[in-house]
């Protein structure tokens, strides 16, 4: 069940959607199969998740019914372009969904694994202004099928490459948590029927505390993943506006209650833009929100990734390691995130579909 107990083809329904074959949890799917013996439904919901098959795919399916489903379960995603780095490691698919609307998502090979990075919505109404997304402004929810959808279409392009999708990332366009119902129904299934760990799943916000609460009180142990970017009310407030609604100490106590819960270990993405966040006065504050929770958490850093609309640069790459070495020096864990796909748009902060930004500014 998602959104206000609803199905997830319910849901579909509610936001204008023509049901898409994953929007169908298995209860639905049954239905579909009232008149064929009780073991087809075993076979399209294990050609359709562990097989990531097309329905006219699923050889054991007799071809009739194969061409029937064919029909009812359509497709929510429709490929409109893809763009590989040159080594083929980042792939982007652009996709269009039925009502007009497109999104992105991301594929990245590793040597023995892959990772998705899946949108939530259309769009993000965050208005984080260095966010192509938040650029673009916001259009609509995905569903639990739409989000789904994603991660079955780029396992099937991560196959050719020999490798196994292990790994989804919640960090595509939009705020996974103004989403939570359909993004939980998606964990859910890519949990019970894609059959990922839930430690191998991560959703990223940029701080809504009402469902950093509400993910602490659901029962699987997925990592989260908070976009701080700032570490005093001031700057973060600039940089991401939610802060005005939930400023960092209400933020803070909703991290240190999931902590509590989960006991797993939280990350804090920090984006690093040129003499704006990475001064070593960021560091100290950053460090004493860290030391703050009841467990350390780990800070992601990344140098700010070019967008059309927010002038502003990232920082310097050797200053972004002095930047982390002063955290550790500090006791903090952090890392310096690898970016991938940067040549192709397809790095953090800057999915937008293809569609215009507007040029801004900030204060520096």
């Amino acid at each position: 069940m998602t959104r206000d107990g609803l199905a997830p083809l319910a849901v579909a329904v509610s936001l204008g959607c023509m049901a898409g074959r994953y929007d169908y949890d298995r209860a639905a799917l049954g239905e579909l199969l009232a008149d064929q013996p009780r073991y087809r439904l075993d076979q399209l919901w294990s050609g359709l998740y562990e097989h990531l098959a097309e329905p006219t795919a699923i050889t054991g399916l007799p071809a009739a019914l194969r061409a029937r489903l064919d029909e009812v379960l359509p497709t929510s995603l429709t490929e409109v372009a893809r763009q590989s780095t040159p080594g083929g490691e980042t792939v982007k698919f652009l996709w269009h969904l039925e009502g007009g609307a497109q999104i992105e998502s991301v594929l990245m090979l590793y040597r023995d694994r892959a990772t998705v990075c899946v949108s939530t919505q259309a769009g993000c109404a965050m208005a984080c202004g260095f966010c192509a997304t938040g650029q673009a402004g916001f259009t609509r929810q995905l569903t639990v099928g739409e989000i789904v959808e994603q991660v079955i279409l780029a396992s099937r392009q991560a196959r050719l490459a020999d490798r196994r999708v292990s790994n989804v990332v919640f960090m595509g366009m939009g705020e996974p948590l103004a989403n939570e119902e359909a993004v939980w129904g998606a964990v859910e299934r890519l949990h019970s029927a894609v059959g990922l760990s839930a430690r191998h799943l991560t959703i990223s916000t940029v701080g809504l505390v009402p469902g950093i609460r509400k993910l602490g009180d659901r029962p699987l142990p997925v990592n989260l993943a908070v976009s701080l970017h700032a570490a005093n009310d001031a700057l973060r407030s600039e940089l991401v506006p939610i802060n005005r609604r939930y400023p960092l100490e209400v933020l803070m106590q909703a991290c240190a209650e999931y902590l509590a819960k989960k006991n797993r270990r939280l990350s804090f993405e920090w984006a690093l833009i040129d003499g704006v966040n990475d001064r070593q006065s960021d560091a100290v504050e950053l460090s004493r929100l860290c030391r703050g929770l009841p467990l350390h958490a780990h800070v992601n850093l990344i140098p700010l990734n070019p967008t059309p609309g927010w002038p502003t640069k990232g920082t310097p790459l050797s200053r972004v390691h002095d930047f982390c070495h002063q955290l550790e020096s500090l006791g903090v864990n952090a890392t310096v995130r690898q970016n991938r796909g940067t040549d192709i748009e397809a790095a953090c902060g800057q999915l937008a579909a293809g569609q215009p930004v507007t040029l801004g500014s900030t204060r520096r």
